[in-house]
């Protein structure tokens, strides 16, 4: 299945479409990885373990977050030199990303397994909860170079037009790992352990085997003797991309780590609650993330290709579809809040589903801000300027952060505080990004 899809011609809206739906659903499938974990978790193991694991997930996100921006950051390098044409440039900085996202990963699982203890200081967790953390997080750690190798070649194949391959991998991975979960964790009993060791080795089954896909299909993109070495050029590129998109992640992921900070304070139940409504917020505004994602691919190939034009008819269709799917997700998330908490908790646990409810309506409401955010970070990053994604990323998690902090303190909002603070961050993010495009950087 040698997929390779040219974003530079043809129906505007008919290709990002049929480029972003394997994505959608990609990431639909990587989240049932932490999703499979949290039910049977929270049905079998029981509420400590599963606010073991929800607390694990905010760090997870944030540790892997650099990676992502590295890879993501390659990524854009890739698709403009995809749209120019150049396979040369293109061999040469897929050498150079490698190297330098492989030691950064390799350092990253060292510095998480030696400092485990510290980090669990660092977000207060309750001491009850610090076995069953400290347990899932050691085996989790184990796999960040799984990590490195799916989101790094998922990406440079979704780079050059190939969005259904990573998926192929992913639902075979996924099934896998919820096989195992039930099997370790029910089969074995071996409880959170089980759920860490299953994601775990799904995970490197899906990054080596796209590791192996893409060697064997895309022949012309294999690195020959002339492509290994340090052009400068190349790597001054490929950093300035990779590290201020890195960087963007970061912040955005160390914000919601520091919100986790916030909720583990009010206690065990809360974090429950906060576990499993934010996986399932994720899961409602995932597709409009992908979709900003391909919307990024798109603006990225015709930015190499030097066609305006296209970029200014591409961001016309896509706000259009980014509004009509999160007026709909906003409806439904509403709606059913309450029976998709019910689904994840035990029925007895009325309190953490009243918490999680609460959480997915207030959030919920304000999807729009999401997704028009998810927009802006993928134009910026597409036309080389990381720089702005980086400040809307500072702009809506600062806002958030702070407006956190200052409400939770207060008697009248208490939890619902932290909420409140984040669609806020959103749309005051896409105002400021709104109003640079219009101003500077329109093309």
């Amino acid at each position: 299945m040698n997929i390779k899809q040219d974003l530079t011609t043809g129906n505007i809206g008919r290709k990002m479409w049929a480029f972003a739906i394997p994505m959608m659903f990609g990431n639909i499938m990587q989240q049932l990885y932490n999703l499979a974990d949290t039910w049977i978790v929270g049905k079998y193991v029981g509420d400590n373990a599963l606010a073991a694991v929800g607390s694990s997930y905010a760090l997870m996100t944030f540790i892997t977050s650099v990676i992502l921006g590295l890879c993501l950051g390659s990524s854009a390098f890739f698709s403009i030199e995809f749209g120019r044409k150049d396979m040369e440039r293109m061999r040469k900085g897929i050498f150079i990303s490698f190297v330098i996202i492989g030691i950064i990963s390799s350092v990253l699982t060292a510095l998480t397994l030696v400092f485990n203890n510290g980090i669990m200081f660092l977000l207060h967790v309750p001491d009850e909860l610090k076995p069953f953390m400290g347990e899932y997080l050691h085996y989790i750690f184990m796999g960040i170079m799984a990590t490195f190798l799916y989101n790094y070649f998922s990406n440079l194949l979704r780079s050059i037009g190939n969005s259904v391959v990573p998926l192929i991998f992913l639902c075979i991975s996924t099934a896998l790992n919820i096989g195992l979960d039930f099997y370790l964790i029910l089969g074995l009993d071996m409880g959170i352990r089980g759920a860490a060791i299953a994601t775990v080795i799904s995970q490197y089954i899906s990054g080596i085997g796209l590791m192996i896909y893409f060697r064997i299909r895309y022949p012309e993109l294999h690195i020959t003797g002339m492509d290994i070495g340090f052009d400068k050029k190349i790597a001054g590129s490929i950093l300035s991309l990779s590290m201020l998109t890195c960087l963007q992640q970061s912040v955005m992921n160390f914000g919601i780590l520091m919100v986790q900070g916030i909720v583990n304070s009010f206690g065990a139940q809360v974090m429950a609650a906060f576990a499993v409504a934010v996986k399932i917020d994720t899961i409602a505004y995932m597709p409009v993330q992908d979709f900003g994602n391909a919307f990024s691919t798109f603006v990225a190939q015709n930015f190499g290709a030097g066609k305006p034009e296209r970029i200014r008819s591409g961001i016309k269709e896509a706000s259009r579809s980014v509004m009509i799917f999160c007026i709909i997700i906003s409806v439904l998330v509403c709606v059913f809040a309450r029976f998709l908490m019910m689904a994840f908790v035990d029925l007895s646990s009325t309190e953490i589903i009243n918490i999680g409810t609460e959480y997915l309506r207030i959030e919920g409401t304000f999807y729009i801000g999401i997704g028009i955010l998810f927009m802006l970070y993928g134009y910026y990053r597409a036309v080389n300027k990381p720089k702005m994604s980086v400040l809307l990323t500072v702009i809506s998690l600062g806002i958030r952060v702070v407006l956190a902090y200052m409400l939770s303190s207060s008697e009248a909002f208490g939890v619902t505080g932290i909420w409140v603070s984040i669609p806020i961050g959103w749309i005051i993010a896409d105002a400021a990004g709104i109003f640079c495009y219009c101003k500077f950087y329109r093309h």
